[in-house]
Formats: C-alpha cells, structure tokens, sequence
C-alpha cells in the first residue's frame, strides 16, 4: 500500500510539472498568434488588391493581340511544382499531419510533382521516404519576413522559365479563425485572368506607361512573391492556433487526470485507514475476551 501510494504521488507531481509546461506553451502560442494574426488581416487586402490588378492588366494585353510576355503564357503540360508549408517544430495538433496528407494525395494524382520544402517538418517526412525536392527552407522563424517570400519566389521563377515545370501551386494551411483552420491549395503560375472577380457597375479606362506588356513582366514576379508570403503568414497563423489548441487541450487532460489520480489516492488511503481501525477493534475484541 505504501509504495502504491508513493508512485500515484509520485505520478501526480510528474503530471503536475508537465501541466505547467503545457500551460506555459498555450500562453506563449496565444502572444505570438496575436502578432501574426494582426499581419494576416493587413496581408489579405494587399494580395487580392495585386491580384485584381495583374487580372486588369493580363486582360489589356491579351486584348491587345500582343504576344504574352514568356512567362506569361500558357502552358497545358502536366509537370508540377507544389510549395509545401509546414512547421518547423511539432506540438501543434494535427497541423502538419493534415498538410503531408494533403501533399501525398497531390503526388499520387500528380505523378510528375517538384517539390519545394518550407519547414522541417515536411522535409524530414519526405526525407525519410526518399523523395527529393528543388529546394529546402527551414528555420524561418515565427514572423516570416517579406525577404524570404522573395527568396523561395525568385527559385521558383527561375525553375519556372527554364522550363522545368508546367504550373505552380502553393499548399499551406488557411487561417480561418483560432479553432478553425484549413489546408487549401493556391495556383500561382501560369497566371489566370480569373484570379480576381470583377467589380460591378462601369469598367476604368486604364492607360499603362511604358506599355500594358512591360507592367505586365513586373507585376508577375511581384504577384509570385506576394503569393508566397501570404501564404507563410496564414501558415504561421494556423500553426500557432493549432499549437495554442492541442497545449489547452493537453492542459486540460493533465487536469482530468490528476483528479483521478487524487480519487485513487483518497480511496486507497480511506481504504487503508478503514483496515486499521478495523485491526485496532479486533485487537481489542480478542483482548477483552
């Protein structure tokens, strides 16, 4: 009884302990997700806002019967380049398990798939499966910066016009709200007039300096870069939700499982108090007798 009491005591403070790392981990992802989340809101209107844009101008020069700039035209081939965005550390719930499913799925309809890597998590899951990619980005910390939208954007540019592939899409996890979050795929290359839906009522007239084609060549690779840092501060959103999530949950279980724990106690310690005395009166019984 006595040794069975020490290890459920034993096991309580154990439990104890990693409900406060738990506890801590929650309030931590809680602060960081309010950083990234005030970048969500402001990077949404600038994205859709370029988007519209290169819409109205990939428009102009296709009405124009002007020849499309190379990277502007399109291609029917079946090669593909897929951005995965996952995390670079665990604890975050079925964060990157939905999004390497996601991406198995993808392959296995897209055969001939190039795979871009953002985040440890991914790399080592296809690492350990032998399957290679053009390049991998780890490390990028909890507040993605501009500059390395630009740097993951300007290889897959010059992927993209050497030809090694036909279209680009970028995988990461939409940040819907704290509780919800969901894994969505965005085409990038080749551009589509239909990225951005018209507005109602009268069109504007647009006049283009230099020309219509030569806005065109610089908005492009502005869009693909923009696309792809978008994409990591929703990721980031969503791993930080995700995270605050599965620690409040395993706050919570920790607690449910130090009550019982403590049930146990009481009832093994009642039990043996009960036994004693039990003892004690017939002790004195036989005694008496």
């Amino acid at each position: 009884m006595a040794r069975t009491s020490r290890e459920i005591k034993r096991r309580i403070a154990s439990i104890s302990s990693t409900q406060q790392i738990t506890r801590a981990m929650e309030m931590v992802a809680a602060a960081k997700l309010r950083k990234v989340q005030d970048r969500v809101a402001s990077t949404r209107p600038y994205y859709e806002r370029l988007a519209g844009s290169l819409a109205v101008v990939l428009q102009a020069v296709e009405g124009s019967g002007v020849e499309l700039p190379e990277i502007a035209q399109r291609r029917t081939g079946e090669r593909h380049c897929l951005v995965v965005l996952s995390s670079d550390r665990g604890l975050a719930g079925g964060y990157n398990t939905n999004v390497i499913r996601r991406a198995e799925a993808f392959l296995q309809e897209h055969p001939h798939t190039e795979l871009v890597i953002v985040g440890r998590k991914a790399r080592d899951y296809f690492r350990r499966r032998n399957r290679t990619a053009l390049a991998e980005y780890v490390g990028l910390g909890d507040e993605p910066q501009f500059r390395q939208g630009m740097d993951i954007g300007q290889v897959i540019l010059d992927f993209y016009l050497h030809g090694m592939f036909d279209q680009v899409a970028i995988l990461y996890t939409q940040f819907i709200n704290t509780l919800t979050q969901r894994v969505r795929l965005r085409p990038v290359l080749p551009i589509q007039s239909e990225i951005a839906s018209g507005s109602s009522g009268p069109e504007p007239v647009y006049i283009f300096e230099p020309s219509a084609t030569a806005v065109l060549e610089e908005l492009i690779p502005l869009y693909v870069n923009a696309a792809i840092y978008q994409s990591l501060i929703e990721a980031k959103a969503s791993e930080m939700a995700a995270r605050m999530n599965a620690m409040a949950q395993a706050t919570d279980n920790a607690e449910e499982l130090i009550e019982e724990l403590n049930k146990t106690f009481h009832r093994m310690r009642q039990a043996q108090i009960t036994k004693e005395i039990a003892e004690i009166v017939g002790g004195a019984d036989a005694l008496q007798a």
